[in-house]
């Protein structure tokens, strides 16, 4: 719904967008309680948020000054053709559109991209800023300052939402692919607290990269190895929790109930992946992936392949998420004590120290080697860093097991 009202009103009038937005959630919720979801409860918000817009329009006529002097917007100054107008904003035809002019528009060069990636999380995709700061693995206070200083930004630049030129697209793709990248992984792992796995974001990202697939202008390579990416993952949803909501961590998945469709899709996306020159950092983490859902079992992975990809990341695509994942596989190898020390010579103790998974492996790395207090500590550490209850309970189990 931002996506449409920002089309509707600019960026510079984004908070007002938000708080139609959130008018009209409050209302849907005082209605709903008393007569029930409706038959088509999308189509009740859309025609809920329509009527907001209208009402901002007649009753701030003289009093807010709204940009509608181009051709798609000048019919909204005439009371007689402003409802009709009105409706054309809202055909569901050009919804899916709007969500990607917005998405370019928030990626516009002025901004930084950690900006960008911030104020599309927050505005389009409903995301807190818990949620943001997690996923940029920083402070909600920073986040807080990101969102402030962009939208003052589009305050200042008064934005129209709109598709980018073929110039502008190949500097603008990039933040947007951060984007769906950041969502899928809050759906993958998220902040919830009862809730790890959030199906309803993970929908969300591979339906807007779906998008980028079909336009003509986005159908590039990269675009498509983040959607194999997100099958090639999303294809193991339904064997990462128990009945209970517990985690099941990958070597005791149960591989038959992995989405055999997925995984097709998944292949195919790769294999159109391959075209053209550049190798994105989604090229090389779903050739990861494919090898996890390539073999018939843990003990079959291929672990040295697994170790190339890596270390290729590594070194076109630097960072400490990437050194710490490389542990994981390292471990694997050749143990241990050798996955610590590759830890201690890539130096992330600063980066990663408040990181939730970093502090769990240092504490899986010790507990192998029998360091019962250091693993104890990074445990403990871990379940201060992480709300999930799931994420809690297997570092309970984790450190019960200590001896």
């Amino acid at each position: 719904m931002v996506a449409v009202l920002t089309k509707i009103f600019g960026t510079e009038h984004l908070e007002l967008c938000e708080d139609v937005v959130q008018d009209t959630l409050l209302h849907a919720l005082q209605v709903w309680v008393d007569k029930g979801i409706p038959d088509q409860p999308a189509a009740w918000l859309f025609r809920v948020a329509k009527n907001k817009a209208i009402d901002i329009i007649r009753r701030n006529k003289h009093a807010v000054s709204f940009d509608f002097s181009d051709n798609e917007h000048v019919l909204l100054n005439s009371g007689y053709s402003m409802a009709a107008t009105m409706d054309d904003f809202w055909q569901e035809g050009s919804m899916k559109d709007d969500m990607l002019r917005m998405m370019f528009a928030c990626c516009d060069p002025g901004i930084s991209e950690d900006h960008q990636v911030t104020i599309i999380l927050k505005t389009l995709c409903g995301f807190s800023t818990a949620e943001i700061a997690k996923a940029f693995v920083t402070t909600e206070d920073t986040i807080s300052k990101r969102l402030y200083r962009t939208k003052e930004f589009f305050r200042e630049q008064r934005l129209k939402p709109a598709f980018p030129s073929p110039a502008a697209l190949a500097v603008r793709i990039d933040a947007v692919l951060n984007v769906i990248y950041l969502l899928f992984n809050e759906g993958y792992n998220s902040t919830h607290a009862a809730e790890l796995i959030r199906r309803d974001l993970l929908e969300e990202a591979m339906m807007l990269c779906k998008l980028l697939t079909e336009h003509p202008q986005t159908q590039l390579p990269s675009v498509y190895a983040l959607m194999a990416l997100m099958c090639f993952h999303a294809s193991r949803t339904d064997s990462r929790l128990t009945a209970a909501g517990q985690i099941i961590l990958l070597p005791d998945q149960d591989r038959r109930k992995w989405d055999q469709g997925l995984i097709r899709q998944g292949n195919a996306y790769l294999n159109q992946a391959a075209g053209g020159e550049y190798l994105s950092r989604y090229h090389l983490e779903a050739a990861i992936a494919y090898e996890h859902c390539a073999a018939d079992s843990y003990a079959h992975t291929n672990w040295q392949q697994l170790l190339t990809y890596y270390d290729l990341l590594n070194t076109l695509y630097p960072s400490p998420i990437t050194m710490m994942n490389k542990a994981v596989i390292i471990l694997q190898l050749y143990g241990a004590e050798t996955a610590l020390k590759a830890l201690a010579v890539a130096d992330i103790e600063k980066k990663l120290s408040s990181f939730y998974l970093y502090n769990s492996l240092l504490g899986e790395l010790h507990a192998r080697l029998g360091h019962v207090a250091e693993a104890r500590h990074y445990f403990q550490r871990a379940m201060r860093q992480t709300r999930a209850e799931a994420e809690r309970a297997l570092l309970d189990e984790k450190l019960a097991k200590l001896s």
